[in-house]
């Protein structure tokens, strides 16, 4: 079993910048993928990044060049820096991870609102 916590969500101007953090604990985290997912009302949710134990990342198209995902291992944790925000980046914003032999566990969501 994991757990989740999401912080540093919040309200900010288009042009400006947040940073999400996802910490885990319960499980052994080694080989597992660190993603975050978000969902805009009345939209699917959608993969933003992930991010492999060994430090590949992948983006998704909205956000390449302005979004960047990192982890540190010792902390078993994973942040999304985000810049550059766009009144379309409103969503919901989840983590998730997916240990090497088991589940997948979603994060309870964060709010990002971005508007001027």
């Amino acid at each position: 079993q994991v757990q989740l916590v999401e912080s540093g969500g919040g309200l900010v101007q288009p042009g400006g910048s947040l940073r999400l953090s996802c910490a885990a604990s319960g499980s052994r985290l080694s080989g597992s993928v660190m993603a975050w997912y978000r969902q805009a009302p009345e939209k699917q949710r959608e993969l933003v990044a992930h991010i492999t134990s060994g430090g590949s990342t992948h983006y998704a198209d909205f956000v390449k060049g302005r979004f960047t995902i990192s982890r540190d291992n010792a902390k078993n944790t994973v942040y999304l820096q985000m810049n550059s925000l766009k009144l379309e980046d409103t969503a919901v914003y989840y983590c998730w991870v997916k240990l090497l032999f088991g589940a997948g566990y979603w994060g309870q969501g964060t709010q990002v609102t971005v508007s001027s």
